[in-house]
């Protein structure tokens, strides 16, 4: 991280919000003309990142989406209607919240289809880490997702140092069994 770094002002929810809409097409579809999961994921994904965009300004790498609900199926001809909103700013990452509406373009109906958390790493020209500005929350929601977010990375922290004792594990029983061979 260079010195540069160090001087970062503190952004607030607001100023990197991102909202996106999509008309859901044929293309997007499964053979019932149900939007397919990889591709909401894809929207996801795409409206996550300008968030965390938008909040460090440089740019940025999607490091997981570790939660995801498909809450209803969505249809070819309905609009899409995506917003994310920074949760939390760490020292290079960020976690981000997306939630997703779907919109009958006749009727103006809309239902929440979908919600996502989604964790960026800034980086830089080289694929560096560097340093991100902090969140500062100001809205009681805003609060109550920047301290929830804290608990999904202490969360995801444990998990991966679960999967690594098991991989770990896996390793020691398959090489057991290759000396009994």
């Amino acid at each position: 991280m260079s010195s540069s770094d160090f001087g970062l002002t503190a952004r607030t929810v607001n100023e990197s919000q991102s909202e996106m809409t999509e008309i859901v097409l044929p293309n997007d579809t499964n053979t019932l003309g149900n939007l397919l999961g990889g591709r909401l994921m894809h929207f996801i994904d795409l409206t996550g990142a300008l968030a965390a965009y938008r909040h460090c300004r440089t740019h940025v790498v999607t490091a997981a989406m570790d939660h995801i609900d498909f809450i209803q199926p969505v249809h070819v001809g309905d609009l899409l209607n995506l917003k994310s909103s920074v949760n939390r700013a760490f020292t290079t990452s960020m976690e981000v919240g997306v939630k997703v509406w779907v919109e009958n373009a006749q009727t103006g109906t809309k239902l929440h289809v979908a919600s996502a958390y989604l964790v960026f790493v800034a980086i830089d020209q080289n694929g560096r880490r560097v340093r991100v500005p902090e969140l500062r929350p100001v809205t009681a929601d805003e609060q109550r997702r920047y301290a929830d977010a804290l608990l999904r990375r202490e969360h995801r922290e444990a998990e991966s140092v679960r999967r690594k004792k098991a991989k770990a594990i896996a390793r020691a029983i398959d090489a057991a069994a290759a000396l009994k061979e």
